[in-house]
């Protein structure tokens, strides 16, 4: 993958903001519901650098190579809670909305298992890792997670 621009250096003071507001969104959930929707998320979006980053701070968090490698598949697997699966189907939901209007039964059974504020935290993180999806694949970037958590970490 060949980097086209690097949007932190180019505008800088935005991306701190945006940066700073998917800090902010991201730690409003559990960590590891935060990661395995932004794995998934990833996933659909074919994003190298966000798969990378995010299977890398789920280990962190303690989640299992099973349930990462079993994401793709998480109707069939029987290792996630309804809870995890309702933010999985609102993830694919609203990630595909273009090709298909399936959020109106994902929405039914995301209000089951979040109350309202958690709706708007788990549609915001799944708007914001569909940004940075965008910014990576279309920027052509990847950074090296452990780098990303010194930069995190340093801010």
């Amino acid at each position: 993958m060949t980097v086209r621009l690097d949007p932190l250096a180019a505008a800088p003071k935005i991306m701190k903001i945006w940066f700073d507001a998917s800090v902010a969104i991201s730690s409003s959930l559990e960590p590891k519901l935060a990661e395995l929707v932004k794995i998934r998320a990833s996933e659909i979006n074919g994003c190298a650098n966000c798969i990378n980053l995010h299977t890398t701070f789920a280990r962190d968090e303690g989640e299992t190579e099973q349930r990462i490698y079993l994401l793709s598949a998480w109707r069939e697997a029987p290792c996630y809670t309804d809870r995890e699966r309702a933010a999985l189907g609102w993830t694919e939901a609203l990630t595909r909305i273009c090709e298909q209007h399936t959020h109106v039964a994902a929405y039914e059974t995301l209000k089951a298992h979040f109350t309202p504020e958690e709706q708007v935290k788990v549609t915001l993180l799944i708007n914001v890792i569909n940004g940075w999806n965008r910014i990576a694949v279309g920027f052509g970037g990847f950074v090296d997670p452990h780098v990303l958590k010194a930069r995190m970490a340093a801010a």
